[in-house]
């Protein structure tokens, strides 16, 4: 890429990802596809973002159609290629919200694509509870289920929580910095209320030796917690399941299966903290063989 302007306004970009607290993958990959997007609005002539028309989007989705995977070969998903649309359209809000110049972004891909890529049942579910000991690191381990299942939270928002954003009085759990900076706050009850007040109150004391923590999850030194993923794959691994699973896994299945329960798509947007509804409705796509 030579031209300066769009270099800076890459840069630009980059940390306005990270201003608004976006995932760590995101902050990474995404600078990564506008580059591609504005190496070829350069190859086409078109040097400044008010110039960018649909013909020069259009034109840019029929040739990631036609692109090679570099990595695996073959061609590119939809999946792919929807979030590169996805980064254009962050990154017209991004000249918006910074007083620049702009463009507007109209086009949509058809057709139902979700990247979703797999999701745990009830029974697995239940597995993985089944699995975890009664010790302090167990309690610990029981609430850390309770953030990423039981209230759906993501990767950040979990490592995140603090001990004042667990209001146990007002069976609520405060997420403060979820993506986009945007707060909410999530119910908690039954037997996630349970595990996390438990943990609380047994477990944690343990855990901390009488050193002042923030962070709620705490490793075996006192420290935050910073392996919760490894956590996961060791009771993955004990219950016997299968299916990759990360953390993202579980919020992905409370949210199917809170749908598979009836519960409107609405109400599962704000419990999931979703802008839009239109990322929630990839639930609705999934396959009964996946719920």
């Amino acid at each position: 890429m030579q031209n300066a302007l769009y270099i800076r306004l890459n840069a630009g970009f980059s940390e306005w990802l990270r201003i608004l607290n976006f995932e760590p993958t995101s902050q990474r990959d995404m600078p990564k596809m506008l580059t591609e997007f504005l190496n070829y609005l350069e190859l086409q002539n078109c040097n400044h973002p008010h110039e960018i028309q649909e013909s020069h989007l259009k034109n840019y989705l029929a040739y990631l159609h036609e692109r090679p995977n570099h990595k695996w070969g073959g061609g590119l998903s939809k999946n792919y290629i929807r979030k590169h649309l996805q980064v254009i359209k962050k990154f017209s809000r991004y000249l918006t919200e910074s007083g620049q110049e702009s463009f507007a972004v109209k086009l949509r891909i058809k057709g139902k694509s979700s990247n979703v890529k797999s999701i745990l049942s009830r029974e697995e579910i239940t597995r993985l509870y089944d699995v975890v000991k009664n010790d302090a690191l167990g309690m610990r381990d029981k609430a850390m289920l309770a953030l990423y299942y039981g209230c759906g939270l993501r990767k950040n928002e979990g490592v995140n929580v603090d001990m004042r954003d667990i209001l146990l009085e007002k069976d609520l759990v405060y997420v403060r910095k979820g993506k986009g900076y945007r707060e909410r706050y999530v119910p908690l009850a039954g037997s996630n209320k349970t595990d996390l007040e438990n943990y609380i109150q047994y477990a944690r004391p343990y855990l901390s030796g009488g050193k002042k923590e923030d962070a709620l999850l705490l490793s075996i030194t006192g420290k935050p917690l910073q392996t919760a993923f490894a956590r996961l794959q060791k009771l993955k691994a004990e219950a016997r399941i299968g299916k990759p699973v990360g953390l993202h896994t579980l919020r992905h299945s409370i949210a199917s299966h809170l749908l598979h329960s009836g519960m409107k798509l609405e109400q599962i947007q704000r419990f999931l903290g979703h802008s839009s509804l239109e990322s929630t409705q990839i639930y609705t796509h999934l396959k009964d063989g996946q719920l």
